[in-house]
């Protein structure tokens, strides 16, 4: 079992794993899936775009949730890679699910959308994607895990005992005020869209009123206009999505064309800012 500080070995545990470890794990997982999501883009598409799940630090945080429910449980089946397929099967859908579940009910956007995947589950999850998850997790424990133990240890060696908490905390709290913020920017940004675009959606109503009584606000509107603009949000969050009342999806970014949903475009001589 892999500790952060052997002083934390007989401290408040988690699974096993003290808490320190897995906020670390959380961190540099975050931090991991940013690089990867921006990558992946382009690679994907020729474009480099926001993949952040904030909207100021390079984090994707449902890697960081992902990556520590895998490894906290996942210990259960390191048996060999069939056992560690099996439970990243079932421990990554899981987790898929209630991800997606959560972002509708508390942000109500769809992150994905599996409906016109075979053998999906209310389109949060697809067998495609839990196989994936499976593979994952053999990827995950026997090649990048332990990878990350090591780059732990090494930070923990070039940097003094005294300085690993706080910076831990820091990163924490940053983080969660972020999340915070982002959530509560990305209401705003849904309200908006739906009342200004007349989207036809669950409590239509409701939202439009809602729109109504923050436009007639000042501070409200000066916040929206200086940090919350249609502008950031689409550069941000390229990929936010409303469901109609019909089933069909609506791509806010398709509602502003002329906001360009990303920074830059390989093949296009323009650099948007």
């Amino acid at each position: 079992m892999d500790k952060i500080s052997k002083n934390e070995n007989k401290k408040f545990t988690i699974l096993g794993f003290n808490l320190w470890e897995i906020l670390a794990y959380f961190i540099i997982y975050s931090i991991a899936g940013y690089l990867i999501e921006t990558t992946f883009a382009l690679v994907r598409y020729g474009v480099i775009e926001s993949r952040q799940s904030f909207l100021y630090g390079p984090f994707c945080s449902i890697y960081g949730v992902g990556a520590v429910i895998m490894i906290l449980f996942l210990q259960y089946f390191r048996k060999n890679r069939l056992t560690l397929f099996i439970g990243g099967f079932i421990i990554g859908s899981i987790t898929e699910y209630l991800v997606s579940l959560i972002g509708e009910i508390i942000l109500h956007v769809k992150w994905w959308d599996y409906s016109n995947m075979p053998l999906n589950l209310n389109g949060r999850i697809c067998i495609y994607y839990s196989i994936f998850w499976g593979i994952l997790a053999i990827f995950l424990m026997k090649v990048v895990q332990p990878r990350v133990r090591k780059l732990m240890a090494y930070i923990l060696k070039k940097l003094p005992g005294k300085y690993v908490k706080p910076t831990i905390v820091t990163i924490i709290i940053f983080m969660f005020l972020d999340c915070i913020i982002s959530g509560y920017a990305i209401d705003l940004y849904t309200i908006r869209m739906i009342a200004q675009h007349d989207l036809n959606v669950k409590n239509k109503e409701i939202i439009i009123d809602i729109n109504k009584k923050l436009e007639q606000s000042t501070f409200q509107s000066n916040l929206i206009r200086i940090f919350f603009n249609d502008k950031k949000m689409v550069k941000t969050y390229p990929n936010l999505k409303a469901e109609l009342l019909d089933g069909n999806m609506v791509y806010f970014k398709d509602l502003l064309p002329d906001i360009k949903p990303y920074f830059y475009k390989f093949g296009e001589q323009d650099f948007y800012k």
